[in-house]
């Protein structure tokens, strides 16, 4: 298959396959010139977020921040009413803090973008009156991101590696839900965003769909490395689905550790590794384990959970007026 001209033409700078090359200028000063390659793409800096209603004031968040590197797969992990949904949207622009600031590449989020593309919980939400191959179009077309010709060719290849190529003409009543979810991803990275953000996307899939799903949302990661955002209360999707992952507390929802779990996958279910990890993270979910609670060894294991709760501990302080985790942890 002959690769379309937008895609041929590749942006090193975004990181992600299809992008069109940028237009050549002169080079910035050094003063302003790009940050360095291993600054984050997305910060999130103390982000509280209330909600208010006539009676009183809810906090959904409380002062959380987390960093976001460009081809991560960055998964929200916490129970339900922890406000980690409230959080996507926040990133996505749908929500202001009440606190704290969203910075995308150095420039604050006030507001919804192309940039940040949103996968729903609920697989119903392509207009019904749109063929698929429509539906992934459209948002191109109505952000002006890009021209009938081009709207058509990303269609259908990101519907291709979908593998719905064959239903490009028919309308969403006649897919099951979780093909309607791979139209919906499709029509997020048609939009080619910086960050793809995922709002338990496959919740409401039945356990065969959910873990095929699963699947192929990393076999189109390791073909196009896009940056994810993905949202879930199971412990055991977000050691497959993320290479990193936050742990948020119980409402108010904190930071109370981050893990980096690259080297888990589908692979990985049912080992004794993965079957720790699991319990360790339940855990802090649910029991409220601090790093008083991991006694290490006399000499830790370097990588291990034990070194790095000692490492945090010897570690720098934190910023006054941030909250810091209390630990981080490499599994």
């Amino acid at each position: 298959m002959r690769l379309p001209h937008w895609l041929r033409h590749r942006s090193r700078q975004q990181g992600l396959v299809g992008l069109p090359a940028r237009p050549t200028h002169t080079p910035a000063p050094a003063s302003e010139a790009a940050p360095a390659l291993d600054a984050p793409l997305l910060r999130v800096d103390g982000v509280s977020i209330d909600y208010r209603t006539h009676e009183r004031v809810v906090r959904a968040t409380h002062r959380v921040s987390f960093d976001v590197h460009a081809g991560d797969r960055f998964v929200l992990l916490g129970a339900s009413g922890c406000g980690k949904s409230t959080l996507l949207k926040a990133v996505a622009g749908f929500i202001t803090p009440s606190e704290g600031e969203i910075r995308l590449q150095g420039r604050t989020l006030t507001q919804p973008g192309p940039d940040r593309v949103v996968v729903f919980q609920e697989f119903d939400q392509l207009p019904p009156w749109k063929t698929v191959r429509e539906n992934v179009a459209f948002p191109l077309l109505a952000s002006r991101t890009c021209g009938r010709a081009e709207a058509a060719e990303r269609a259908a290849l990101y519907l291709e590696k979908v593998g719905l190529s064959r239903f490009a003409d028919v309308h969403p009543h006649q897919l099951s839900g979780g093909m309607k979810q791979r139209v919906a991803i499709a029509r997020a990275l048609a939009m080619q965003p910086q960050v793809l953000l995922m709002d338990e996307p496959f919740a409401a899939l039945d356990a065969l769909t959910h873990r095929r799903m699963q699947e192929e949302l990393l076999g189109l990661w390791d073909e196009f490395r896009f940056t994810l955002i993905f949202v879930t209360h199971s412990i055991e999707e977000a050691l497959v689905v993320g290479n990193r992952v936050a742990i948020l507390s119980p409402h108010p929802g904190r930071l109370r550790a981050e893990i980096n779990s690259h080297a888990y996958g589908l692979h990985s279910l049912g080992g004794s590794a993965f079957q720790a990890t699991a319990r360790r993270i339940h855990g802090l979910l649910f029991e409220g384990q601090s790093a008083t609670a991991v006694e290490p060894a006399a000499t830790p294991v370097p990588g291990s959970v034990e070194a790095d709760a000692v490492a945090l501990a010897r570690g720098p302080r934190p910023v006054a007026g941030h909250s810091a985790l209390p630990f981080r942890i490499s599994v």
